[in-house]
């Protein structure tokens, strides 16, 4: 269970509230994050990371971790989870109050994490029903700062028969989220593996009455929770790509699964 933590810490520039980000995702998928993944995953050159992780770790919101790289202090963890709720409050907002497909809001919540003020932030999560998950399944942390951080599997480790519910996909990849629209994969959907071709294969599914093809790389970029037995009807809709369910969906606020070895898929 994720522990309490204090008061949220003073405002921080842009800059650094996008390196805490995607140190918090990097350390969240593989325990640390090497200073190569942090300039891959910014976009910026190693020599600036190795600049500005010294620079955070002087702060006190860095770690340094031998041989692996660096993981977030606590200081460091709540300024992070800070801008993650911006985020996703934002994303949920765009979608649910303005009509955003679900594919568009990543570029825009970016731009406005940085601007919105907690004030705002927190009357949009009120207006909205103080909502659990984004419109992408990823769990929206608290005011406080607690998020749920539970592993899941992905729709590519199903067994044949298998069936499972949809949990989350990243945000960051328009064109796979404009695919899984089409073919009725988002949060809240019902999937059963109805069979795997040998030797990395493709997969194909049953979602509804349809029955989608997709490669074994698409399918470990969605996390999934099992079912026991499949429901006939979801009891949250699935959100279109125009607009969110009027309530957030319960089995959605889940954190990514931690993992320790790398994977080439997001």
């Amino acid at each position: 269970m994720p522990a309490r933590t204090s008061a949220a810490p003073p405002p921080l520039t842009e800059p650094v509230e996008d390196y805490l980000k995607a140190i918090y995702e990097l350390e969240t998928r593989f325990g640390a994050a090497a200073t190569s993944d942090v300039a891959s995953a910014l976009d910026v050159a190693p020599a600036s990371v190795t600049g500005m992780i010294r620079r955070l770790a002087t702060q006190g919101f860095l770690d340094h971790v031998p041989y692996k790289g660096v993981q977030l202090t606590a200081l460091g963890r709540r300024a992070a989870l800070r801008t993650i709720r911006r985020h996703r409050i934002l994303e949920t907002y765009l979608t649910r109050v303005l009509g955003y497909p679900w594919d568009r809001v990543h570029d825009e919540a970016e731009r406005l994490e940085h601007a919105a003020s907690d004030d705002l932030i927190e009357r949009m999560a009120a207006a909205l029903g103080h909502p659990t998950a984004d419109p992408h399944g990823a769990p929206i942390p608290t005011a406080d700062g607690l998020v749920d951080e539970s592993t899941h599997r992905t729709l590519a480790d199903l067994a044949v028969g298998e069936s499972a519910r949809m949990v989350r996909v990243s945000d960051k990849d328009p064109s796979l989220l404009r695919y899984l629209a089409d073919i009725a994969l988002q949060p809240g959907a019902q999937i059963t593996l109805v069979a795997r071709a040998p030797f990395d294969g493709p997969i194909t599914l049953r979602v509804g009455s349809s029955e989608p093809v997709v490669g074994p790389n698409l399918a470990a970029q969605v996390l999934v929770e099992s079912m026991t037995t499949p429901s006939p009807v979801s009891d949250t809709p699935v959100c279109t790509t125009g607009a969110l369910p009027s309530s957030s969906h319960p089995a959605a606020a889940l954190e990514p699964a931690r993992t320790r070895s790398r994977k080439s898929t997001r």
